[in-house]
């Protein structure tokens, strides 16, 4: 029951209510975006979600306007170049995605889940681990046991195990731990490398094509 009408409703109240308590601080960081390089504030990235459903993922934006299309962060000659002073920071503190609170509002995601990713991403780690897909029952999240327990050297596969242990035990009380974990670690800086590496790891890469 929680799976199914609880847990939806959760995230229309919460991702409702810091999109209010959050938005002076984000509309300074669109304004850091636009003053520190030409280009948009956001990106849109296609990810797949719940059933291997495709939507578009919002984040700001952290890469020049100028950087080669279709690329992946990780292929580019010199990738560190191409990240603005302020998408550095947002990276390092994982405030890049808080405009995911509008994709959590409107259904596409939900708070706590698996990340989603790109298709090739799947695909890739399919070959390797069939059982990857079975992340695929439920929506993709903003964080998870992943995010909050996971390290920098956590292999994809024990992420794996832990993103199919949530789904086993999802319930309220589970994800508000995690939400209140994730919001502790934000405020400590040294526990958010985690993060970065895993979006590396996961080839969540910014791609120039996904700016409009």
């Amino acid at each position: 029951m929680y799976e199914r009408y609880g847990k939806r409703l959760l995230d229309i109240i919460l991702s409702l209510a810091a999109t209010i308590i959050l938005a002076i601080p984000m509309g300074l960081v669109a304004l850091w975006i636009k003053l520190d390089s030409p280009g948009p504030v956001f990106f849109k990235q296609r990810r797949v979600g719940k059933g291997k459903t495709h939507f578009n993922i919002l984040k700001f934006r952290t890469m020049r306007g100028d950087t080669p299309h279709d690329v992946p962060t990780h292929l580019l000659k010199d990738a560190d170049s191409y990240i603005t002073g302020s998408g550095a920071f947002l990276r390092k503190t994982s405030l890049d995605e808080l405009p995911q609170l509008y994709d959590i509002f409107i259904g596409n995601m939900t708070i706590v889940g698996p990340r989603p990713e790109r298709l090739e991403t799947i695909e890739l780690y399919e070959k390797e681990m069939p059982e990857f897909g079975m992340r695929l029952q439920v929506k993709a999240g903003l964080t998870g046991y992943a995010q909050v327990y996971g390290k920098a050297n956590t292999s994809p596969y024990d992420k794996l195990q832990m993103d199919l242990m949530y789904i086993g035990e999802q319930s309220v009380i589970t994800d508000l731990k995690i939400i209140f974990a994730t919001i502790k670690i934000l405020f400590m800086p040294e526990s958010t490398e985690g993060f970065a590496e895993e979006k590396d790891a996961l080839g969540t890469d910014e791609v120039t094509d996904s700016m409009q």
